[in-house]
């Protein structure tokens, strides 16, 4: 805790003090770009990948960057909530889904369900991604777990594109071209992010 006390401090005197007049803008306004869907590994950092302000991205995290399926319900729901703030309200121009390298949530797919019976509300929420574990073990039934886990990463972010066309407001506008999205893999240990290419089915790096 005391690291944290040591980095508000810091932050306030530095940082804050190197941008106040870009706060004091934000005070009683945000007009975010783009809505930035990420997991909530403590190693994806949304604003230091992409070099961004405060005020530039709207973000929503969850474990393993999951997007549920459109549906009315009276249920607290906070990622579809947060999406549709982003869209209806803000009105983001962009959505990028962005999924990352050694990712727990979607190495979890592919564990003895029993492994994740301690946690009830994980698992639940984990079933959201299990066609990206049925379409892994398709196409790589017989290859080893880091390889099953490589793919997995991939797949569930082109699974949870096909999730955020299934609400109409974002149906509406991304055929109007009036919203883009994106699909970004980042590895951890390199640094790069890679963009889904919907023409070619493939990854590839930006530069």
């Amino acid at each position: 805790m005391d690291k944290l006390k040591e980095g508000i401090v810091k932050f306030k005197n530095i940082d804050f003090e190197s941008h106040k007049n870009l706060f004091t803008n934000l005070g009683n306004t945000q007009v975010p770009h783009t809505l930035f869907i990420g997991c909530s590994d403590s190693r994806v950092v949304p604003n230091l990948i992409t070099n961004t302000l405060p005020g530039e991205l709207f973000v929503v995290r969850n474990i393993a960057n999951l997007v549920p399926p459109y549906r009315e319900t009276e249920e607290f729901v906070a990622t579809t909530s947060a999406i549709e703030y982003a869209v209806q309200i803000l009105n983001v121009e962009n959505i990028v889904v962005c999924g990352h390298s050694n990712c727990g949530g979607c190495a979890s797919l592919f564990d003895d369900p029993v492994e994740l019976d301690k946690v009830p509300h994980v698992k639940k929420w984990l079933e959201l991604a299990s066609p990206v574990r049925d379409k892994v073990m398709q196409k790589l039934e017989d290859e080893s777990v880091e390889r099953m886990e490589w793919m997995a990463e991939q797949i569930n972010i082109v699974e949870q594109i096909k999730h955020l066309l299934t609400y109409p407001f974002i149906a509406d506008k991304y055929i109007d071209g009036k919203l883009k999205i994106f699909g970004w893999y980042y590895i951890i240990e390199t640094g790069e992010v890679y963009n889904y290419n919907k023409e070619t089915g493939f990854f590839e790096v930006i530069e």
